[in-house]
Parts: structure tokens; sequence; C-alpha cells
């Protein structure tokens, strides 16, 4: 039914429309949606959900290389909601196409993203943190209170055996990249830039990252370690056996083998976008 009556127009009738945005609701669990009772008016609610100023492209690359192309709509700077992008150029019509690519997770990823629980400052093991600040505050210099530290047998492993029980405790940026600086010139005065060593794992994930790092090192003398090194005795045992470095062709090939052998691993869980190929593999006999 469609209200015909007309708006007031006497002093105050601004303050009186505005009255109805701030009448009792009931919020979700989730704090993404809030019902009103009553009228239409909840409709806004619905359709703002949808709105954006502009569509960009990304992907999910944390900890996966597969690499799906996602259309993200963006409103006011902030991501409202992605679809899966459909514009791969076509294989051609005897074999599957690559799109849609994507999946549950990835689908998840903007509430990753402004997650309560989502990392966001830098945290240092609260027992080394004190003993920084305390360095500090009575030699001045960064440099020095790290050495401080490092030389005294004691309060290093006390520090070191805090790993892995927890005990983070939030630190400011500038004073995080301090401590790490300070690290760094200690080690290197002390020991040489030999010991220190750069470690990124997986740099397709994110090559500006990876050689922002590594040009780092390289500045300083310091090696980068192989990220392949993590995998046991992986990039040794491919090449002596198979002749090349582990997963050499790509997902899509798959539709072409007459034999697949899965080995270790949950396709449809752990290479979600790819998984329809070895589905269709099947299919195919």
């Amino acid at each position: 039914m469609t209200d015909t009556r007309t708006p007031p127009t006497e002093p105050g009738a601004a303050l009186l429309r505005a009255g109805r945005f701030f009448r009792p609701g009931t919020a979700a669990p989730d704090l993404h949606s809030i019902g009103l009772v009553g009228g239409r008016e909840s409709d806004a609610f619905y359709r703002d959900r949808w709105s954006h100023d502009k569509v960009v492209t990304s992907t999910h690359g944390v900890n996966c290389t597969g690499s799906c192309r996602w259309n993200v709509y963006v409103k006011d700077g902030i991501i409202t909601w992605e679809t899966q992008a459909t514009d791969y150029p076509s294989v051609g019509p005897d074999r599957p196409e690559y799109e849609p690519r994507g999946c549950p997770r990835g689908a998840a990823f903007s509430w990753y993203t402004y997650s309560p629980t989502r990392v966001r400052y830098p945290y240092v093991r609260g027992v080394l943190l004190e003993m920084y600040r305390e360095a500090k505050a009575r030699l001045t210099d960064p440099v020095l209170a790290w050495a401080d530290i490092q030389g005294d047998p004691e309060r290093r492993t006390r520090y070191q055996r805090a790993r892995g029980k927890g005990g983070l405790v939030r630190a400011s940026w500038d004073e995080a990249v301090e401590m790490i600086a300070a690290a760094h010139v200690h080690t290197i005065r002390t020991h040489g830039p030999d010991r220190i060593a750069g470690f990124s794992p997986i740099p397709a994930m994110s090559m500006v990252s990876h050689a922002a790092g590594a040009r780092f090192h390289s500045l300083i003398g310091a090696p980068m370690l192989s990220f392949y090194d993590w995998y046991a005795d992986l990039p040794v045992a491919s090449p002596q056996v198979f002749g090349d470095q582990t997963d050499v062709p790509e997902s899509g090939d798959w539709w072409d083998a007459a034999y697949l052998i899965m080995w270790g691993t949950n396709v449809p869980v752990t290479r979600t976008p790819d998984a329809h190929w070895m589905a269709e593999a099947r299919y195919r006999g």
C-alpha cells in the first residue's frame, strides 16, 4: 500500500522524518543486518547491501596458489561483496574451460579482511619487549639495548624459551621496526651479514613483497634461502624419480591424462578451483 499523505512542511519536519531511522530494531548476531518492524523501510538495507562505487580485480593469495580471478565490489573504500570472474579466454570446444575459478574459502575472504581476529598490528613476545624497553631506557641506544640482551645468556635464554607459549603483546609500528633494525645492525657488526638469512614461503604469491625483501637482503650482503627447502625431500626426490621439478604440468593437463594417481592429497579440498579437471578426466574415461 502506498502512503499518499503529504509530508509535513512545518519546522521540525526534517527531524520527524529522520526519526524513522532511530526506531528500535533487532540486530543480527553477526551485526551485518538489522530488522525493523512495519513499513517498507527495511528494503533499503537489502538494496544497500549490494550497492557499490567501483569494481576491482583481485585474488585470494594467502597460502594458496590458485590465483583465482575475482571481481571485488567496493563502496567507500570497503569491500561489500565479491563474485567470480567469468571473462577467462576460452580454451576451445574440445576441453573444459578454466572459469569460474574460486572456492568457499575465497568467497569468505572479505569477512576475514574485516574480522576482529585479524592481526593488524605488530605483536612481540612480552618478556622480550620488557627486556628491550628496560635496556633502551638505561642505555638510550637501540643497538646497544639489543646487544645488552644478547650478551646476557640468562636473559636471552629466558625470552627464547618463552616461544610457543603465547604471551604476545601489541607494540607500536615504530618500536617493532626499531627492534628489527637494532637486531640487524647488531648481528652484522658482531657476526657479519651472512648470519642474516631471508626466507619467503611461495614467492609467486606476491612477487612485489618477495622482490622487496630479497633486494633488501642483497643490499646488506645477506643470503636468501630457497623457499623450496621446507618441502623436505621433495625438491630432491622429484627430479630423481620423475625427471622434473614436481608438479610441472598445470592442472588443466589432467584432462589429457589416461591415468591419474592422487597421492597424499585431497584435491577437492586443497585444490578446489582445479578439482573439476580431475572429475572431468574421470568422466571422460
